[in-house]
C-alpha cells in the first residue's frame, strides 16, 4: 500500500487512533497535515512524520469553524504542493445517558463528529475536483451501526456520517475520487480511558471474541487500505474494525 508522492490531512491527529493513522500514512509514503485543536500534540506527532523522513504540518485547526477548516486545508495543499487523501477522525462524547444531556452538549456532539466531516470535506473536495483524484475516509463508529447505551447523540451523529459518505460517494465518483467509511468498536484511546473505568474496559476485552479490544494501528491499517491505490475500485463502503463483536452485513 505504497503512498510516496502522495500527500493527507489527518484531523484529530494529534493522540489516539488519529495519531495512529498519522504514522500508517507516513509509514507508507504520505506527507501529512496534522489537524488538532492541541498545536503541542499536533507539534509531537509531526516530529514523528519526520523522523520517519516523510514531510509534515502540524495546524490548529477545530473543525466546527469553518473558515479555519477552509484556510488551514489550502495551506496544506500549497505546502505539499497537492492533496490525495483527507481523514475525518474527529470524535468525541461525554458517555451519559440522553436524558442527561443539556442540548448545548448535543450541538457541541454533532459539531464536532457531523459538522467538522462536512467542513473538512467540503474544503477538500474544493481541490480534489479539479485534480480529478482523491480518497476520503471517515472514522464513525459501531455505535452507528448498531446501537450503544450512553451514546445516542454521538452515534446519531455517526450515522449521519456514514449515510453523508455514501451519498458524496455516488456524487464525486465521476472525479475519482473514493468516499469511504471506517467504523471502529471499542478501542484503547486515551478518550476511551477518560470516560470508562478499569473494570468497564475488562469486561469488552472478554466480551470480544478476539479478547481485547482495538488498538489505534488496527483501525489505522484499514484506514491506510482505503487510502491506497489498491482500494481505487471501492467507494461508498463501511468497513467495521471490532474483533468480531458485532457482525453488521
Amino acid at each position: 500500500m505504497d503512498l510516496a508522492g502522495q500527500s493527507a490531512i489527518v484531523t484529530g491527529g494529534g493522540q489516539g487512533i488519529g495519531r495512529g493513522i498519522v504514522l500508517a500514512l507516513a509509514g507508507r509514503g504520505a506527507d501529512v497535515a496534522v489537524f488538532e485543536i492541541n498545536r503541542p500534540a499536533a507539534e509531537a506527532v509531526a516530529a514523528e512524520v519526520r523522523a520517519l523522513g516523510r514531510r509534515a504540518l502540524a495546524l490548529q485547526v477545530d473543525v466546527a469553524d469553518l473558515a479555519r477548516v477552509q484556510a488551514a486545508t489550502k495551506e496544506a495543499a500549497a505546502e505539499f504542493g497537492r492533496l490525495d487523501i483527507l481523514v475525518n477522525n474527529v470524535g468525541w462524547t461525554p458517555n451519559e445517558p440522553f436524558v442527561d444531556n443539556s442540548p448545548d452538549t448535543w450541538q457541541r456532539i454533532v459539531a464536532m463528529n457531523y459538522g467538522g466531516v462536512l467542513h473538512c470535506t467540503r474544503a477538500a473536495l474544493e481541490i480534489m475536483i479539479p485534480a480529478g483524484r482523491g480518497r476520503i475516509v471517515s472514522i464513525a463508529s459501531d455505535a452507528a451501526r448498531v446501537g450503544t447505551p450512553r451514546e445516542a447523540v454521538y452515534a446519531g451523529a455517526k450515522a449521519a456520517v456514514i449515510g453523508f459518505s455514501k451519498s458524496l460517494a455516488a456524487e464525486v465518483a465521476k472525479h475519482q475520487i473514493t468516499v469511504n467509511v471506517v467504523s471502529p468498536g471499542t478501542t484503547d484511546t486515551p478518550m476511551l480511558r477518560a470516560i470508562l473505568k478499569p473494570d468497564q474496559i475488562e469486561r469488552r476485552e472478554k466480551g470480544n471474541p478476539l479478547g481485547r479490544i482495538g488498538r489505534p494501528e488496527d483501525v489505522a491499517a484499514a484506514v491506510a487500505f482505503f487510502a491506497s491505490p489498491e482500494a481505487a475500485y471501492i467507494t461508498g463502503q463501511v468497513l467495521s474494525v471490532n474483533g468480531g463483536i458485532t457482525m453488521v452485513g
